[in-house]
């Protein structure tokens, strides 16, 4: 180990920065952030330096550096680019014991500032030892995706009930016990979806029955799986489909998005195609609330967003009747993630001044569509679930005022390597189904802006786009 790792308290202490260019500025907001007292000396002043003194009131004098400027300080950087200036500071700090970082000049250091994650109280620093930072902010970034921003407010919580924690369980080996279930249970769940305040009061319930293997009730996580392409996922998502006991899973759901789930999470297929439901509605409105009353962290994950055509209302509404704890996390929606994907903008100001998301998919055959609304000219309809339908959704576009010869997309299997997309018109898109035998999921784009994909499109799958 060529460093010893350590953090420093100086918090209203002095600390010297010398130099003030843009390098300067960004060790100066990290002093700041640990509330350092802050002088500069230097002979020039960059902008972002200057925005800093306007900003913070850190002390700053213009002129050359002095020996006596290291009197009374209790760390010191140099962030000139005078070579020589900076090996002097280096020698002088290192005589009097006084931590000392030469910018890019690890050989002159007693210490280097890490990459790090701020949670502010947790804080996290990565550090190659100065062999490679960029590798650094890498692993860095790597963490950012499985640590939630809200990691400093579950510590923050904690740190209030570590003494009423020491009184009721006085052994170690319980106490130890007892945060592990806090920290994998429903107190931290509620601090990181920002519901401090139950947090709190679970958390004091729990102290007070003075029990090292609490009996939850179970939560149901309602995520959003997004339209196909794992990368799409949000930090949350990701998160909580490490966490959960079961996940009950769509149809739309890829399969490289499934493998990111717990491996030991029990599974239960709930998907739906046209005319064949695995599991009625009701029945997955049941089965999330069994589980959760069986104590079980539970998984309802669904392709795209929940709240668009996913009956995510539905299914918390049943949550809710049975006072069930439950978290909602949007994704990616088909048609902003297979649009996106396809090089089709869904609004441009030459083409189109709305959007409109529709369901191609009627509940029974006496509904129907506003279909004079969604003929209107200069805006894109998306038809999700239209495939089986696309002969009639073209028909009566068409029955009422939009041009037969109207840009329209197919997009089959958007956003995954089998991603494929056939351009046509309103008259010829029901035998481009037929022709190119196109299956589901499959989304529908009508409008002016479909044209746009021959300049736009960006993502090649290898299979030739018609």
């Amino acid at each position: 180990m060529k460093y010893f790792p350590v953090f420093l308290d100086i918090n209203n202490r002095p600390c010297l920065v010398v130099g003030a260019g843009n390098i300067a500025a960004r060790k100066i907001e990290l002093l700041l952030k640990a509330d350092a007292a802050v002088k500069v000396v230097a002979k020039e002043y960059s902008a972002a330096v200057l925005e800093l003194r306007a900003e913070s009131g850190i002390h700053c004098e213009t002129r050359e550096f002095e020996d006596a400027d290291l009197d009374n300080v209790n760390l010191v950087i140099a962030a000139t680019d005078n070579t020589e200036l900076n090996t002097r500071i280096s020698t002088l700090a290192r005589q009097k014991f006084i931590p000392v970082n030469v910018v890019d000049k690890k050989d002159l250091c007693t210490f280097i500032t890490p990459s790090m994650i701020d949670r502010d109280p947790v804080q996290i620093a990565i550090s190659t030892g100065g062999a490679s930072p960029v590798l650094a902010r890498s692993i860095r970034t790597k963490l950012e995706s499985t640590i939630p921003a809200s990691y400093g407010d579950l510590a923050a919580l904690i740190d209030t009930q570590r003494q009423n924690v020491k009184k009721a369980f006085p052994d170690v080996e319980e106490r130890r016990r007892f945060w592990e279930s806090i920290l994998e249970g429903p107190v931290a769940e509620y601090a990181f979806s920002g519901r401090l305040q139950e947090a709190g009061t679970l958390l004091e319930q729990l102290i007070t029955e003075s029990s090292s293997d609490p009996d939850y009730q179970g939560e149901v996580y309602l995520v959003g799986a997004g339209p196909g392409d794992p990368d799409l996922l949000t930090f949350k998502a990701l998160r909580l489909m490490q966490k959960c006991d079961v996940v009950v899973y769509d149809r739309l759901v890829s399969k490289p998005i499934l493998e990111l789930v717990r491996r030991d999470a029990e599974k239960v297929y709930a998907g739906k195609a046209s005319s064949n439901h695995s599991l009625s509605q009701e029945s997955i409105n049941q089965l999330l609330v069994r589980l959760a009353k069986e104590g079980k962290c539970v998984l309802r994950l669904k392709g795209g967003d929940p709240f668009i055509f996913g009956r995510g209302g539905e299914e918390i509404s049943e949550l809710i009747d049975e006072n069930i704890s439950f978290q909602v996390v949007p994704g990616i929606t088909a048609a902003s993630g297979c649009a996106t994907y396809a090089g089709i903008p869904l609004t441009h100001r030459d083409y189109s001044q709305a959007c409109i998301f529709v369901t191609g998919h009627r509940k029974s055959e006496t509904e129907d569509l506003n279909w004079a609304m969604l003929s209107h000219a200069n805006q894109t309809v998306i038809f999700y679930m239209g495939l089986d339908n696309v002969q009639r959704i073209c028909d009566s576009l068409k029955a009422h005022g939009r041009d037969q010869s109207t840009p329209a997309a197919l997009i089959e299997k958007g956003t995954t390597p089998d991603q494929r997309v056939i351009l046509g018109d309103l008259n010829s898109l029901p035998n481009l189904v037929e022709q190119h035998q196109v299956s589901a999921p499959t989304l529908i784009i009508v409008g002016e802006v479909v044209q746009l994909h021959n300049k736009l499109s960006w993502y090649k799958t290898g299979e030739e786009i018609v």
